[in-house]
């Protein structure tokens, strides 16, 4: 099967003569076309089996290609695993409608950065009014859909619960599409990332708009329409966020695997269509909007795409996160130490009363025997 790199190689240089490209653009088109070929060098690997010795070519490193995710994913995520917490983790996905997808093309560090602190923060807000604690959450950005489009949303993992605004208590997040509303979540995110729009369109940060794409009435435009924002099912435990994250955290546009065959200038490649049941697609399509489709998604140097929020923001999380465990542990042995409950149910209705409200607690009660039946002279 045909790999991105190959493509690139056929032709980059026709693209990049007959297509405006961005510097950062042009960085990942050379990367890619040079890695693991000779052009990057090798080291010279013999088998421990025979003593064969073999080239082993060097890989770029760049972040876009398909061929270098491997092993800095596992470096991430090892690292991750020291930061998990006993709790169920939530996954909730932000998205904005496509009017604004010309700012994320023309700026997109503007756009890109404002989209993660829009949909971490709507979290923490939310966390704080519904919730009365301090959440955390990581924010991973995609830009792409399936089929290459531009399609920027964002991923956010967030733990079951967070700590008391007193910095005391631990507060469990069971229930996350209640105790985070999403018409509430919804509503904020897109508060909090049109002001930060119109605040760059101000200082002239989204000059590099073409004039067809006036920046105020775009934002206003998209401002006025419903945006999507969901809450999936719980994962569980830390083991099925390490599985969710190893999918999502260093994925490119589009693997090599997902390639089916590259000739006669056409590209076929599988897609997942989502508006029409999930479904498994195949697209063919010419090689040079392939290519322009890929590098829709590839984003500025030393743009960071993985952000962290609240308690777990960078420059405190290792200290909060041992903080956290205990205050966990100590909840887990409260609750756990409570022993069954009590019902109380009305002789009446058979209701089941809340006790504290009960005029009389059923302890202090005294209960006497019936009278003894009277039997007739």
């Amino acid at each position: 099967m045909p790999e991105l790199g190959e493509i690139v190689r056929a032709v980059g240089e026709e693209y990049l003569a007959t297509r405006a490209t961005t510097p950062f653009q042009r960085k990942a088109m050379v990367s890619m076309a040079r890695c693991r070929t000779p052009a990057m060098g090798a080291v010279v690997k013999t088998c421990e089996e025979c003593g064969n010795e073999y080239p082993l070519f060097r890989s770029c490193r760049n972040r876009h290609c398909p061929l270098c995710q491997s092993e800095a994913r596992q470096a991430w995520l090892e690292a991750r695993k020291e930061e998990l917490l006993p709790v169920p983790y939530f996954h909730v996905v932000f998205t904005v409608p496509e009017d604004l997808n010309p700012i994320a093309l023309y700026c997109p560090e503007v756009f890109y950065g404002a989209l993660l602190r829009a949909a971490g923060n709507a979290i923490l807000d939310v966390g704080r009014s519904k919730l009365h604690a301090q959440l955390g959450c990581l924010t991973i950005l995609h830009t792409w859909g399936q089929n290459l489009s531009l399609h920027p949303h964002v991923h956010c993992v967030v733990p079951g619960g967070g700590l008391s605004l007193d910095g005391q208590r631990w507060i469990s997040l069971r229930n996350a599409e209640y105790l985070l509303p999403i018409e509430v979540l919804r509503r904020r995110f897109r508060s909090l990332l049109s002001e930060a729009l119109r605040t760059a369109a101000r200082a002239g940060e989204l000059a590099r708009l073409p004039r067809n794409v006036p920046p105020y009435l775009t934002i206003e435009g998209a401002a006025a329409q419903q945006w999507i924002a969901y809450v999936k099912a719980p994962f569980g435990g830390p083991e099925h966020v390490l599985e969710y994250l190893s999918r999502y955290t260093h994925r490119v546009a589009i693997s090599n695997h997902r390639i089916l065959s590259f000739s006669d200038h056409k590209v076929t490649f599988r897609w997942r269509d989502y508006s029409d049941g999930d479904r498994s697609k195949v697209s063919t399509i010419d090689v040079i909007e392939f290519l322009r489709r890929f590098l829709l998604h590839v984003l500025p140097d030393r743009f960071v795409r993985i952000r962290y929020f609240g308690f777990m923001a960078n420059g405190k999380r290792k200290h909060t996160i041992g903080f956290l465990r205990t205050l966990i542990s100590r909840a887990a042995a409260r609750s756990s130490s409570r022993g069954p409950q009590v019902r109380f149910l009305c002789p009446e209705c058979r209701s089941n009363p809340d006790r504290s409200r009960l005029s009389v607690r059923a302890e202090e009660r005294e209960v006497r025997p019936p009278p003894a039946a009277t039997c007739a002279a």
